[in-house]
């Protein structure tokens, strides 16, 4: 069991370090949140720079001077969260202590089923200790490492008027290992409401105005393997690149063909395997890439296809298949649902439909979903000035509107889907590869680690 409770420390993508980079700088991704108090905060992960030479010290020096300043920005972030997430933990302690000395007061002159229901809410209270001492140990981590930054800094400041009368890389390590410690923090966060989009991160420029692009949503993190499809109907060619850095420069590829060919862009790639919709049909089908066979193929029930219910953009979109933390769905529409977003549950074995739930929101009106955490979330448009406009919740099977923007720099999303192992949203836009940054409302474990 969980609660749902804001913080405002940013999601941290778990990315290969090049996937953010920039030539000039070699800088990952900025992610930005918002605060509940109201309060913008901003953050930046600098990936491990190489060792530092002696020559062009300036620079070397402006670098390190601002991985200082955006460590300090995210020990304000944590401390913030810590902080808030303490005083709800001891809240909690105090509401288990007094029904700790009610039950010793009361034990004897309690009826039976009185007893028993206090008891059990004592039990269901007993996880909370543990937590509370983990929170305690967190707020003297941010205490270390902001003495940590507070001496790192002073130590630069002296750098920089005297240049370069003490060692880079001592300094240089000194940040590294305050960069590892809050990535170690930020992956104890979990699933969350989606609150905020980045701006976007052009890949690549390649292929036609249509078409998907992915990676292994279960694959471990060495595997950075990525997946190319051009175009909506009728294709049969899948492009294998080796890694992101390859997909980039467009070499050290292998090609796949299909036995039966796809329709739509809304494919996606899930330990191993290719899920994708059979052109001219509404038959998924499982391509498995390691033994180049299909595994498994089967009709996803009163399913439309060939453009009957397709996104706003047509393109044969009546199919999309996504992967969140929780497994394989599929989205679609059936006659019977009068058009509205159906979203399903596959098993990935057998491609069988687990559990259904009809959305109310009509397909022809969405411009394009993703699942995050066991929510859909839908877009009013394809084209620019799109935002993200509904969302529906499996959990309670339930929705609400929804006003988040994102920037559509190409003018024409063809594919948007999210990988949760990387925490980002895919895209396909007017023929260009994008990626986007997702901030998220965390949910706080009760039972265990944060």
């Amino acid at each position: 069991s969980g609660e749902v409770r804001p913080t405002s420390c940013p999601l941290i993508p778990n990315f290969p370090q090049t996937l953010f980079q920039s030539p000039e700088e070699g800088w990952q991704l900025y992610t930005s949140a918002q605060a509940p108090d109201g309060k913008c905060i901003c953050t930046a992960v600098i990936p491990a720079q190489s060792t530092c030479s002696r020559d062009g010290r300036s620079r070397e020096l402006r670098q390190l001077m601002e991985k200082v300043q955006n460590v300090s920005q995210s020990m304000e972030v944590l401390e913030l969260r810590t902080y808030r997430d303490l005083q709800y933990v001891r809240g909690m302690e105090t509401l288990m202590r007094s029904l700790d000395a009610r039950l010793r007061a009361a034990d004897g002159s309690l009826s039976a089923k009185s007893f028993q229901e206090l008891k059990d809410r004592m039990t269901e209270l007993l996880p909370l200790g543990s937590v509370l001492e983990q929170y305690k140990a967190d707020t003297r981590t941010v205490v270390r490492l902001r003495e940590e930054v507070r001496n790192l800094s002073g130590g630069l400041a002296a750098i920089q008027e005297e240049m370069g009368a003490y060692g880079y890389e001592d300094l240089q390590q000194r940040v590294v290992a305050l960069e590892a410690r809050l990535h170690a923090c930020a992956q104890k966060l979990g699933c969350g409401k989606l609150t905020g989009v980045s701006n976007p991160i052009t890949i690549r420029a390649m292929g036609s105005r249509f078409g998907s692009w992915m990676t292994d949503t279960m694959a471990p993190s060495a595997d950075s393997r990525v997946w190319y499809m051009d175009g909506y109907y009728k294709g049969r060619r899948v492009l294998e690149f080796r890694t992101l850095g390859d997909f980039i420069k467009g070499q050290n590829f292998i090609q796949h063909l299909l036995p039966q060919p796809w329709a739509g862009t809304g494919h996606v790639v899930y330990n191993g395997s290719l899920f994708y919709n059979k052109y001219q049909s509404n038959v998924v089908v499982k391509y498995h890439f390691r033994s180049r066979s299909v595994l498994v193929q089967r009709s996803l029930p009163g399913a439309g296809y060939n453009n009957t219910f397709p996104y706003s953009w047509g393109g044969f979109s009546d199919m999309d298949f996504m992967v969140d933390e929780s497994g394989l769905w599929a989205v679609y529409t059936t006659n019977q649902n009068a058009g509205n977003i159906v979203v399903s549950r596959l098993d990935p074995h057998t491609l069988e439909v687990m559990r259904s739930w009809d959305t109310g929101y009509p397909k022809r009106s969405a411009g394009e979903a993703f699942m995050i955490c066991g929510v859909l979330y839908v877009t009013n448009s394809h084209l620019a000035g799109a935002k993200v406009y509904f969302a529906y919740f499996t959990n309670t099977s339930s929705y609400e509107y929804t006003d988040v923007p994102f920037h559509n720099q190409y003018s024409h999303i063809s594919m948007l889907d999210y990988n949760p192992r990387e925490r980002a949203l895919y895209t396909w836009n007017n023929g260009h590869q994008v990626l986007y940054n997702v901030t998220l409302f965390h949910v706080i474990s009760t039972a265990g680690d944060p």
